[in-house]
This record gives C-alpha cells, sequence and structure tokens, in this order.
C-alpha cells in the first residue's frame, strides 16, 4: 500500500509540524473500513440473526413416556388403596416405568421426579373394578402404542413392539 499523503510519527508530521496522521492509524482505519464493507453484506444473509428459527417438533414418542408414567402411578395408587392386589400389581407398575425410562433415553428426555404424574382415575372401590378399570387403561395404552409402532422409524419400533405385547400381557394377567 503507497501513502500519498505525509505521514508522521506520533502526532507531529516532520515537514511542517502540523498534527498529521500516523501510520498505524491508517492502517487501523482502512483495517476497519475493509471488515465493516465484507461484513455489511453478511447481515441481509440472516449469518448474525438466528432468533427467528422455530423450536423443533416436540418428540412423537413423548406421549407414549407420559402414557406409561401415567399408568405406573395408576397402578400404585391401586396398590395402595387395596393391598391384597399389590403383589400383581407392583411389578406391572415396575415394567410401566422400566418404558418410560427407555422411551425417555431413546427421545432423549428426562424423566419428571417420582410422584409428579397425577393418576387420570382415582381407583376403584372394590379390588375386581380396580383391575377392570386398570385392564381398561392397558387396552387403551396398547391401541395408542401400536399406533406409534406403526409409524415409528425402524430404529425404534422394537421397542415399542416390545412395549405393545407387554401392555398386552397386562391385560392377561389382570384377568
Amino acid at each position: 500500500m503507497v501513502f500519498t499523503c505525509p505521514v508522521g510519527i506520533g502526532r507531529t508530521t516532520q515537514r511542517n509540524q502540523a498534527s498529521g496522521h500516523s501510520r498505524r492509524k491508517l492502517l487501523r482505519g482502512g483495517a476497519l473500513l475493509v471488515l465493516g464493507g465484507a461484513a455489511a453484506p453478511l447481515t441481509g444473509c440472516d449469518l448474525f440473526d438466528r432468533d427467528d428459527e422455530p423450536a423443533p417438533p416436540p418428540d412423537p414418542l413423548r406421549p407414549m413416556v407420559d402414557e406409561s408414567l401415567a399408568l405406573a402411578e395408576a397402578y400404585r395408587s391401586s396398590a395402595a388403596a387395596h393391598p391384597d392386589l399389590a403383589g400383581r400389581l407392583d411389578p406391572i407398575a415396575e415394567a410401566h416405568t422400566a418404558h418410560a425410562t427407555e422411551l425417555a433415553r431413546v427421545i432423549g428426555v428426562a424423566l419428571p421426579s417420582a410422584g409428579t404424574t397425577a393418576p387420570t382415575t382415582a381407583p376403584a372401590d372394590d379390588p375386581a373394578g380396580a383391575l377392570a378399570a386398570l385392564r381398561a387403561l392397558e387396552k387403551t395404552a396398547q391401541q395408542s402404542a401400536t399406533t406409534a409402532c406403526a409409524a415409528a422409524p425402524a430404529e425404534r419400533a422394537a421397542l415399542l413392539g416390545s412395549i405393545v405385547a407387554a401392555r398386552a400381557t397386562h391385560q392377561e394377567a389382570l384377568k
């Protein structure tokens, strides 16, 4: 780069002792102009403004996690209301908790702390009614898991298929 104006050292030029521009000051100003000129066209191409991107949609398996947790809580509340059924209901509640844990791991979400999921219905007053209500919940949950399995990609279908089979088995265990 060639400068045609007098460039001094410090604040004055040697030629007429007038205030001049130092070589560093001119180079800094030129560099800022070049950088500013290069960055100006980029501001219109959304390089610096990424706040308006929509959030990714929730994972389609998220309702399955919530449903498994709700089923586990329904079994626990029925077991608490009918202690004589606890031996039958506790293992099924643990299976639903395991399903929720594995689904949450697959989709990358954290499970809520235990006891924060409210059961969908209060347990029935008699043990037979409680078992019938749990069977109905299992049937509905099996249907939703079947639908999710049919729509899932191959890497998730095996997990959902095993959940469908477990829910069918739970219905039989409650008879």
